[in-house]
């Protein structure tokens, strides 16, 4: 009796928690829905449905120009990302000295600094390599910003494989290299999927740097595509909301893709 208590005290708390992180998505979805004119309560699905607001996000809003710039950013930052992390974590993985425990100690303290505190000194050296304004300016902060995160993950789940693996495919005269491609990135999956998630969502969110990096109104990110288009319509909430709407859309496609891969993956990270 006291285990199906148990259980059904820990389904209502999922329900609980489930229900307080839909709420929002909930009432985005209404309020995209309604026309400027329904002032009914935000909880209240509308009953007719209004979809100019997403064509007025689209051409006003140039939300769909701001949703191939994000991302053709978070492509290309999320793959360096992911390549460098692995590359770097394998032999900080497979060789234990007090030099690479050092380097993962200092790339964890790293991960320890808010962006924000070095954003001034960041800006002037951008400007001086005339990286403002330009996408491969923001792709390299991005990279920069995200690869300990990376690094970090892979290395703890490299050191979750057996060395025999290692050893075998050496006795069968594999180098470290064809051993890395060949042995060990095909057991990436998982962490690779958390890596192209956690990292993914914090390139497509990026506002601190895109408002500083992307200056021209055709590079606007979303982020500062929403944030732009909020300030202009502040009497057409409704607009707005849709455009927010569909820039939160592919990243829930994503990670509904990738979600068990990303389960495993954190879980192997972490405890592993």
């Amino acid at each position: 009796m006291k285990t199906e208590s148990k259980n059904v005290w820990r389904t209502l708390l999922a329900l609980f928690i489930a229900v307080v992180y839909l709420a929002p998505i909930y009432i985005l979805i209404c309020v995209a829905l309604k026309s400027p004119s329904d002032v009914s309560s935000y909880w209240k699905f509308p009953a007719q449905i209004n979809w100019t607001n997403f064509d007025t996000a689209i051409h006003e809003g140039g939300i769909l120009l701001a949703l191939s710039n994000s991302t053709f950013i978070t492509v290309c930052s999320v793959f360096l990302i992911v390549i460098c992390g692995a590359f770097a974590a394998y032999p900080l993985a497979r060789r234990r000295t007090r030099l690479n425990k050092g380097i993962k100690s200092f790339i964890l303290g790293i991960m320890m600094v808010p962006p924000l505190s070095i954003l001034v000194s960041l800006y002037s050296t951008m400007v001086q390599i005339h990286g403002v304004n330009s996408y491969w300016g923001i792709i390299m902060v991005l990279v920069t910003f995200e690869l300990p995160l990376s690094v970090y993950l892979y290395s703890n789940f490299i050191s979750s494989i057996p060395r025999a693996l290692d050893e075998a495919a050496s006795i069968d005269g594999c180098g470290p290299v064809r051993t890395f491609f060949v042995i060990i990135l095909p057991q990436l999956k998982p962490v690779t999927a958390s890596v192209v998630i956690l990292t993914g969502i914090h390139c497509w969110n990026d506002y601190q740097f895109s408002l500083y990096m992307l200056q021209k109104p055709s590079m606007k990110s979303v982020s500062l595509a929403i944030s732009s288009f909020f300030s202009q319509t502040t009497s057409n909430l409704n607009a707005a909301t849709a455009g927010a709407l569909l820039a939160i859309l592919p990243v829930i496609l994503m990670f509904l893709f990738l979600q068990k891969y990303f389960i495993k993956g954190m879980v192997d990270s972490a405890v592993k």
